[in-house]
């Protein structure tokens, strides 16, 4: 794993993971543009990152509850690996990220441009997806439960051998989607 941003050693090596947290967390909140950024492995709680631009960076294996990114743009940012529990995402637009294998509980996606995102292995439960763009996105092999797509467009998602149950496309054009599902 990389080393933490400002530092020579990676959080599961950090001296004190709680001091490099509360210095990444106060980075955060003082620069809204944000790039060639490594946080992975930390911890975010009743973080706001609204209107924060973050290009280039990684926050794999990190850990996100109750956060908000209302208003965020990313490009190419890594996720993987993370955990985003009662998180919301309100006007987004978010490009090129990776979230493969990483769990959303009960999250909100909300008028949102969230296009060419890998969703590849994802556990997605309890989760809105409404009035989204989500173009050529991939939920590839991943579990998804209890969850809405509500007048998104997902042209070209492609949900090639995803597990589902209780999935709700309302409203959402569906035609140009790649389905393979399997119930849960």
């Amino acid at each position: 794993m990389p080393a933490i941003y400002g530092s020579a050693l990676c959080a599961s090596h950090s001296v004190n993971l709680l001091d490099e947290e509360r210095r990444i967390n106060d980075f955060i909140v003082k620069n809204k543009i944000i790039s060639d950024f490594i946080a992975q492995g930390l911890h975010f709680k009743n973080k706001d990152f609204s209107g924060h631009q973050i290009y280039e960076s990684s926050f794999t294996g990190s850990f996100f509850h109750n956060c908000i990114f209302n208003g965020a743009q990313m490009n190419l940012v890594f996720f993987d690996f993370s955990t985003f529990f009662s998180c919301e995402f309100n006007n987004v637009d978010f490009h090129f990220l990776s979230l493969g294998g990483v769990e959303i509980d009960n999250c909100k996606f909300d008028n949102s441009e969230l296009i060419d995102i890998n969703f590849g292995g994802a556990n997605i439960i309890d989760t809105e997806f409404s009035n989204n763009n989500l173009y050529n996105c991939r939920f590839i092999e991943s579990k998804i439960s209890n969850t809405s797509f509500i007048n998104c467009n997902v042209k070209r998602v492609n949900f090639y051998k995803s597990r589902q149950k209780d999935i709700v496309f309302k409203t959402s054009n569906t035609a140009e989607a790649i389905f393979e599902m399997d119930k849960l």
